[in-house]
């Protein structure tokens, strides 16, 4: 089977994206570039990189992408969200974070960054920004374990690929049973859940990015211009 690429926060960095495709050219077995989120910030210009992924060169692996937290506050703000705006952003950074970012995207690129889904399921792995929970939940190697277990359940699947925290790491669940004791008007019962073997993974984020190979479920953790792999060093957590 062939390999993925996942890369986030890009934030309008047409280079860092060129020697992203550059990389990915010189690897064997790359068949899909997943781009998590993040494809635009207030830094700098985003026009050109937009353009160039929503028309690929002949040459690129083509990108398959996703909305993320910048985007989120953009479309808000650009009124693509109802009543909402762009709070959180606001909240950090002001209204002049606000106006810098609505100044880095022409809004002729709105509706497509509007047509982006929230996440992709392949195989039984789920590709999303943030979590199942929300597109600015910033999932660690610190995060609970009962909190990735939420956010891999709501989904149904036994691997998350995250982006948001811009961190790269490996965490396994592995498995067991859950038990509780519920009492209530009519009376009491103990509960069991088995839970499988399951993993959260954090790709990275701009020059950081991570490939995956469904057949193996080997994760190689990489960043842009550089030619040596780190695999992905697994951090387990039990259950029962």
């Amino acid at each position: 089977m062939e390999r993925w690429a996942l890369v986030s926060g890009l934030q309008g960095d047409l280079d860092l994206y060129e020697q992203i495709q550059k990389d990915l050219k010189r690897q064997r077995g790359i068949a899909n570039l997943f781009v998590l989120g993040d494809l635009i910030g207030p830094q700098r210009n985003c026009n050109a990189l937009l353009d160039r992924l929503w028309q690929p060169k002949p040459a690129d692996l083509a990108p398959e992408c996703i909305y993320g937290w910048w985007e989120e506050q953009l479309l808000a703000e650009s009124g693509y969200r109802g009543d909402r705006k762009a709070d959180s952003l606001r909240q950090q950074q002001g209204d002049d974070g606000v106006n810098q970012l609505l100044a880095a995207v022409d809004s002729s690129h709105l509706n497509w960054l509007a047509s982006l889904q929230f996440g992709f399921i392949e195989l039984d792995c789920a590709l999303i920004h943030g979590s199942s929970a929300d597109v600015g939940d910033q999932l660690t190697e610190n995060t609970s374990p009962l909190i990735l277990l939420d956010r891999l359940t709501r989904l149904d699947v036994n691997r998350l690929f995250t982006a948001r925290s811009q961190r790269q790491f490996r965490l396994e669940l592995t498995g067991g049973e859950l038990q509780s004791h519920v009492k209530d008007h009519a009376g009491e019962s103990d509960h069991q859940q088995t839970v499988p073997k399951r993993s959260v993974i954090g790709i990275g984020g701009h020059q950081y990015y991570t490939v995956y190979d469904p057949a193996t479920d080997r994760i190689e953790f990489l960043s842009a211009g550089e030619s040596s792999k780190q695999p992905a060093r697994r951090v387990g957590f039990g259950f029962g």
